[in-house]
């Protein structure tokens, strides 16, 4: 009777292996994710038990014991790392947590187009749901502070470009990263700048080049207009360009430009000053730095919109005239 019992008991021991052993590898090729893609973050401080359960929350059958039995065996309990994680349709348990392991989180973007203001900057930043907001009761100097003690003035120092981050990212890490990329652009252009510049550091470039970014409505003209400011530099002729008087007017400007706006005596306004403005008035890109270190060589000293976002250059005033009253005051 005993010996009976025995090999009842090792039978069902045999069934109940064989029946786990088959249930664990069916669990190891079941997706998690069955239907459509979904979004799973792991809080930062949370424990192994915690994201367990917060995987079988989000999935229906799903297997804990096993889930767990498969983390120790892959030794990946102390490696999941916090974050956001797209889980892809099909994703199976092994495969989750190799993507937990590595850190594989999901990926934002913000985009800082050439020719925006800081002022743009800082709302575009304020309206990502995704990035920490740090920043948003402190003035644009105390702002630059954070990032350099010595800089002045933030306008033009933030590289236009589309930066990635994950969520919970700072506002200030990310404008630190533009920061930087600015820098190191500037200064990579500034080394290889052409000869007999007018201008004495790269920052003098810089506001140039903000500027020419401003002025420009085709690609291909950057150096052409980069060559116009260089030449009236040169001689000692007023830069006499709108956007610098639009920036100098600040929350006055209210799309039109008025014979009092252009006589105002700003530190921006190039109808009345001589040389450059004191900063940039925006972010210029590679590209229209690239253009103010190697200006297009020529004898054009103005330029004037035609209609179609390109502009006609002229030698001399009277030219100049005729083009604007062809092109603006439609005077043929």
């Amino acid at each position: 009777m005993l010996k009976k019992i025995s090999l009842l008991v090792i039978l069902l021991s045999s069934i109940v292996f064989i029946w786990a052993y088959l249930d664990y590898q069916n669990f190891l090729k079941t997706p998690l994710v069955t239907e459509k893609n979904q979004l799973f973050e792991v809080e930062k401080g949370s424990s192994f038990n915690k994201i367990i359960t917060n995987v079988g929350d989000s999935g229906k059958g799903f297997n804990k014991l096993w889930f767990k039995i498969l983390a120790y065996k892959t030794d990946l309990t102390q490696q999941l790392k916090a974050g956001e994680y797209i889980l892809l349709t099909g994703l199976r348990p092994e495969e989750f947590l190799l993507l937990l392991s590595k850190g594989k989180v999901k990926q934002y973007s913000i985009t800082f187009p050439e020719g925006w203001s800081f002022k743009e900057i800082r709302f575009a930043l304020s309206q990502e749901n995704a990035v920490k907001q740090s920043i948003s009761t402190l003035s644009d100097i105390e702002v630059l502070q954070r990032i350099d003690e010595h800089a002045k003035h933030p306008e033009g120092l933030f590289f236009p470009d589309t930066y990635q981050f994950t969520k919970n990212t700072t506002d200030i890490a990310i404008l630190k990263r533009a920061y930087q990329k600015m820098d190191a652009v500037l200064n990579e252009q500034w080394l290889l700048k052409a000869d007999d510049l007018p201008l004495k550091t790269a920052y003098e470039a810089l506001i140039l080049a903000s500027i020419v970014e401003k002025e420009t409505g085709v690609a291909s003209e950057r150096s052409i207009i980069a060559g116009v400011f260089t030449r009236r530099l040169k001689i000692g002729m007023r830069l006499q360009t709108d956007p610098t008087v639009i920036y100098g007017m600040g929350e006055n400007y209210k799309g039109n430009i008025q014979r009092k706006d252009l006589r105002a005596l700003t530190a921006y306004n190039t109808y009345k000053i001589n040389g450059l403005p004191p900063t940039p008035i925006a972010m210029p890109g590679k590209e229209a730095i690239h253009a103010v270190l190697h200006p297009a060589k020529g004898s054009s000293l103005y330029f004037v919109a035609n209609g179609d976002g390109s502009h006609v250059f002229s030698t001399t005033l009277r030219q100049h005239n005729n083009a604007v009253n062809n092109y603006q005051r439609k005077r043929r």
